[in-house]
């Protein structure tokens, strides 16, 4: 949805700072919190194990099989020297978390309505292509930098895919340095102009997983309840986790437009003009609607859902969540 005026332009490419992604306003408050996938307890990882939660830490646990990505530092060469096989030490009290943080691309995401100077926190008056409006892709992408950043900082592995209609652009899961730059890297030259198929991607993200993992979906979820519903269930039928983080601009949750004017469709719809005047209400009821129903499915799987305003600073209250989550796992941990 866009007034009629000066927009972002549809599939153009995104030339994004990476340094931005890293400013202080975001990262200083998100340092103490770890993201932990609350799904894996006692045997999902292989073996039975005094602690239900395996990892690097103090005591030995068991042996596991070298994956490519893996911190090199926990091979152990005797092992090796003995059988010829690469095999990491697992210790006891910390979990490995593989996450996959799956972006939306799609044309809706290219809407924005606050100032790139104002949202950037750099005092940039535009983006490096060119743009005045900070988009909902933009704050996607800098929210999938910032949870890549922190789990990265933790030694776990994380893994992208930037989607539209189906997974476009991957990198993968790995905890090796120079990932967080690949990952922002892919973020910034993507394009941003087809339609959205939600059920499809999450179909093709399953087929390459063998493993339990936490998935990260930042979308702002303009997509049929059921469709979502039937993609949830396949979710939670092959026993990962999920976070759903919905991106909603606040000039498009509120209509703040006063005077009729040609909304032009991002992802294919005709024109249409509007006196915003008469539809507000309906609009904005049919909006939070939409908004409350995604929030009910989400938490009738026992998945995590989050909105995100693109008006917000990201830093607080991507922290307020993540203290949030933890404190309910530990809690459901603990009874």
């Amino acid at each position: 949805m866009s007034e009629s005026g000066p927009t972002p332009q549809a599939g153009s490419q995104r030339a994004v700072d990476a340094s931005l992604y890293l400013h202080p306003q975001t990262l200083a408050r998100l340092d103490t919190f770890e993201l932990r996938a609350k799904l894996i307890v006692e045997g999902v990882m292989s073996g039975q194990h005094r602690s239900p939660y395996q990892g690097f830490s103090v005591e030995f646990a068991q042996h596991r099989p070298y994956s490519p990505g893996d911190d090199i530092r926990h091979l152990d060469w005797k092992v090796y020297g003995r059988t010829d096989k690469l095999q990491l030490k697992q210790y006891q009290q910390e979990t490995n978390l593989d996450l996959i943080c799956l972006v939306d691309a799609s044309g809706s995401m290219n809407f924005g309505s606050r100032s790139f100077k104002e949202a950037s926190g750099a005092g940039l008056e535009r983006s490096l292509d060119g743009r005045l409006e900070w988009t909902k892709f933009d704050h996607a992408t800098a929210l999938a930098a910032a949870v890549s950043y922190i789990t990265l900082h933790q030694g776990d592995r994380v893994g992208l895919g930037v989607f539209a209609e189906g997974l476009a652009s991957l990198v993968g899961r790995s905890s090796r340095r120079g990932t967080w730059r690949k990952i922002v890297e892919t973020l910034s030259t993507h394009t941003v102009d087809q339609p959205t198929n939600i059920a499809r991607v999450i179909d093709q993200t399953l087929g390459q997983l063998g493993n339990r993992c936490l998935i990260v979906m930042i979308s702002d979820f303009f997509e049929d309840i059921e469709k979502i519903r039937a993609a949830l269930a396949r979710v939670r039928h092959r026993g990962h986790d999920l976070i759903l983080f919905q991106i909603v601009d606040e000039a498009e949750r509120t209509l703040a437009v006063d005077l009729p004017a040609v909304f032009e469709g991002l992802e294919g719809e005709p024109p249409l003009r509007v006196d915003p005047r008469a539809v507000r209400d309906d609009y904005r009821r049919a909006f939070e609607a939409h908004t409350q129903a995604l929030q009910r499915l989400v938490r009738s799987f026992g998945f995590d859902h989050a909105v995100v305003n693109t008006h917000d600073w990201l830093g607080p209250p991507l922290a307020a969540f993540i203290a949030r989550r933890t404190a309910r796992m530990k809690r459901t941990k603990f009874g």
